[in-house]
């Protein structure tokens, strides 16, 4: 975790947000950003694509490319340039993916000081 652009405070509170959006809705996505630093200057983002689906949910691993996006990143609302959820990559290879379920998000959320 690069610390030279956001301090844990801004993770954790960029955490909360990312979290809450997945939350509103049965059929959402979300991301949590891992590493970032200056996006003005930046190339990517390392970031964690939650996908909702009803009570189930799935993270993966992945990064935003920056020079890639149709936009400017914002990273207020990350989940924006996030892709849609895909089990294989290009290569026909399985991605890695993480389950849960959206009970434990919250309760996750709620520890780190949102309730």
């Amino acid at each position: 975790m690069d610390l030279s652009f956001w301090t844990l405070a801004y993770y954790s509170r960029s955490w909360e947000r990312a979290l809450r959006e997945l939350e509103a809705s049965e059929n959402s996505t979300s991301c949590l950003i891992s590493s970032i630093t200056d996006p003005e200057t930046a190339n990517f983002i390392f970031c964690w694509p939650i996908y909702r689906e009803g009570e189930a949910v799935h993270v993966q691993n992945s990064i935003i490319f920056l020079d890639g996006l149709e936009e400017e990143f914002n990273p207020q609302e990350p989940w924006r340039y996030v892709e849609a959820r895909s089990l294989v990559d290009e290569d026909g290879n399985q991605i890695s993916e993480w389950s849960t379920t959206i009970s434990e998000v919250r309760r996750f959320r709620e520890s780190i000081g949102g309730q």
